[in-house]
């Protein structure tokens, strides 16, 4: 080893790349199970994309909560982890991964290294942009918008949605309360969305639009009216102070994708372990391909869990796979059951 790599800025168990939802809770069981962890993550705060994005969107799929606030899980979840004091990196991109002795570096964006017994990739394979719409880009951060990080700054104005996934259902609903008023306009008569929040947001004031599309934006300065085209090629002109553009991202491939791990398209195949095709590095959360697997927090949850508790034993062979439940008995919160760094050389 030279210099540089028998004195990385951190140590660890276990690299998690990724902070979301999935990387917290990894986080959370392998200090449970008495491992050491560093955090990597390219964005500035814990969160994933639900903080950079999703804040205040209203969350239905995990387990204990009827609903919750994005904001409120990742806080929850940094609660969860914090006792175990793990590392963090944040707003900083794991650039390299390397076999080294029977253990991994890491090398980051800003040519720090890190030093780990074990990976777990809970992150996407690269960035996120939005898409976009085929008009009115010039507006955009003037009215025009691809998500609601402060949803009351829209309190009490005419608010127009493109798009039929989970997002544009999710902001019809958040919004349809507090805006003055509501419209989301798809260019098909079926949605992508789940059926429950269809239901509410076609039960509600939202004014609904299919076989529509948005192909005009006017305003001096702002936003501050749209066309409509409908099916039958007539043209509505609508008062909007917003437009939210919910047409989901475009990934461009980051250097994860690199690291000479088997993937499917831009996903991770994993065994029933959650390992990946190299020795020691794990993968959970979205992130993840496997037969019928099913994209769901609460999914990634236990994916996460599976993934820690056979990296635990990978690094200590002494050590079961399935270490009880923790009902059993309080967390080792300062206590480091596992023979930390156990492949070191």
């Amino acid at each position: 080893m030279s210099t540089e790599e028998k004195n990385p800025v951190a140590d660890v168990d276990l690299i998690i790349v990724g902070a979301g939802p999935s990387g917290l809770y990894a986080g959370y069981y392998a200090g449970f199970r008495g491992m050491s962890v560093a955090f990597v993550d390219m964005l500035e705060q814990a969160g994933g994309q639900i903080s950079a994005l999703y804040p205040e969107k209203r969350i239905f799929d995990v387990a204990g909560f009827p609903e919750i606030l994005g904001r409120d899980l990742v806080s929850r979840l940094v609660e969860q982890v914090e006792p175990f004091h793990p590392e963090w990196f944040l707003g900083v991109r794991a650039e390299s991964l390397t076999r080294v002795d029977e253990r991994w570096l890491m090398e980051l964006a800003d040519g720090r290294r890190l030093l780990g017994s074990a990976v777990l990739v809970t992150s996407g394979v690269g960035a996120f942009s939005p898409r976009p719409l085929p008009t009115g880009g010039e507006y955009e951060g003037r009215g025009l918008m691809y998500f609601v990080p402060r949803p009351m700054e829209l309190s009490g104005k005419h608010v127009v949605i493109v798009g039929g996934g989970d997002s544009a259902f999710d902001w019809a609903m958040m919004l349809e309360p507090i805006a003055r008023s509501t419209t989301l306009v798809h260019r098909r008569d079926t949605f992508r969305a789940h059926e429950h929040s269809v239901r509410i947001v076609k039960s509600s004031d939202v004014r609904i639009m299919t076989k529509a599309e948005l192909v005009a934006i006017y305003g001096e300065g702002s936003v501050s009216a749209v066309d409509v085209r409908n099916g039958d090629g007539d043209v509505e002109h609508l008062h909007a102070d917003a437009v939210v553009a919910a047409l989901g991202f475009v990934v461009q491939p980051g250097p994860i994708a690199k690291w000479g791990m088997e993937m499917e398209g831009r996903q991770i195949k994993v065994d029933t372990r959650m390992e990946t095709s190299l020795p020691g590095v794990f993968a959970a959360g979205d992130i993840t391909d496997y037969p019928g697997k099913v994209k769901l927090i609460s999914v990634g949850f236990g994916e996460a869990a599976t993934a820690v508790n056979n990296a635990a034993a990978l690094i200590d062979p002494g050590q079961p796979v399935f270490p009880g439940h923790s009902s059993e008995g309080p967390p080792p919160e300062h206590q480091h059951t596992t023979a930390v760094h156990a492949q070191a050389g």
